[in-house]
């Protein structure tokens, strides 16, 4: 049984390294200046004339304070999160107080100017650090769980039957590969009934993945063939739980299942600089009627589970040619240090 969940989220800074982070920010901040300047002119017309003088003071202002809160991510990570948000507060307030001395030859320096870029700077910090907080307690750990459990649920009803189904077939023939399969099938219904709330090591999945594989290989025999590509795939990096097993599932059911010819099965992980890649190519058969029609519904779970964890910085890409079916999965490369 699975332990208690917690009722209670902590509150944590958002990660200022994050692509979806960033953009959020961007956005809101030029959204929150076009307010002000919609609120302190009489027309629109003003208002837009207002908000793009002040886009040269903004917009440098922005860059310099993403880039000092990205620079110091992993430090703003450990404090408390009180002490963290104020550190947040006084630093893009004193970047936006910077800006604003250096482009004084553009702007009138005069004390006014200098409450009002006090002003402004701290009480967008303070929305934009109480917006993220709200952000992560929807996204919390107890809803994210849920999603993924339900997602989850949608892949493995029709794997487990097969998998029975193969091991039926050898009690008898071969009863010491039948409980080897029953052992590689209880290891994977052990982490699949788990919390899987949190990122897990890819060699954990590289290892769930194989024993998936065994067993798929039971009932398919010498039609399922394997390339493994692993040479630089770094073990270390975090991944999404059980993000690799349902993409190889989907390999198997829609390029291997179809066919009663061999096909081929290529797995490709590596690393490329601050980035994961897993590639998996498979058979495809352009006759294939309701048997293909999943095919959508499996790389949309998947999607999800990515922006549960990465946010805008993971992608899935798929590409289908003549006579074969690619998925290409890229997400940050993390390890358990920050």
């Amino acid at each position: 049984m699975n332990s208690p969940l917690p009722q209670s989220v902590p509150d944590k800074l958002p990660d200022t390294r994050n692509l979806g982070v960033m953009l959020r920010v961007l956005l809101s901040a030029n959204l929150f200046a076009l307010g002000l300047a919609l609120w302190s002119t009489d027309s629109v017309p003003d208002a837009m004339r207002e908000f793009i003088a002040q886009a040269a003071l903004l917009q440098p202002t922005l860059l310099f304070a993403l880039g000092s809160l990205a620079l110091l991510r992993d430090r703003l990570l450990r404090l408390p999160y009180g002490m963290g948000v104020t550190v947040c507060v006084l630093l893009c307030t004193a970047v936006g107080m910077l800006v604003r001395i250096g482009l004084a030859d553009f702007y009138p320096l005069v004390a006014q100017s200098y409450l009002r870029t006090l002003v402004a700077s701290s009480a967008l910090t303070l929305l934009l650090l109480g917006y993220f907080r709200l952000r992560s307690r929807a996204m919390s750990p107890l809803l994210t769980e849920a999603r993924l459990q339900a997602l989850q649920a949608r892949i493995r009803p029709h794997f487990l039957f097969n998998s029975l189904n193969a091991v039926l077939s050898l009690i008898r023939s071969e009863p010491r590969k039948a409980e080897e399969a029953l052992e590689d099938l209880a290891d994977l219904f052990r982490v699949f009934m788990a919390e899987n709330r949190d990122l897990v090591p890819l060699a954990r999945e590289v290892a769930l993945a194989s024993q998936y594989l065994r067993i798929e290989g039971l009932r398919l025999g010498g039609r399922m063939q394997l390339e493994w590509h692993s040479e630089r795939m770094p073990a270390d990096a975090l991944v999404p739980p059980l993000v690799l097993q349902p993409l190889l599932e989907n390999a198997v059911y829609h390029g291997i299942e179809p066919a009663i010819a061999p096909g081929i099965i290529s797995i490709n992980i590596f690393r490329s600089r601050d980035e994961l890649h897993i590639d998996i190519r498979n058979p495809y058969y352009k006759e294939g009627g309701d048997h293909h029609s999943g095919n959508k519904m499996a790389m949309g779970n998947i999607r999800e589970r990515l922006r549960l964890h990465f946010d805008a910085e993971a992608s899935l890409k798929t590409t289908v040619g003549n006579d074969y079916y690619q998925v290409h999965v890229t997400m940050p490369y993390r390890t358990a240090k920050l």
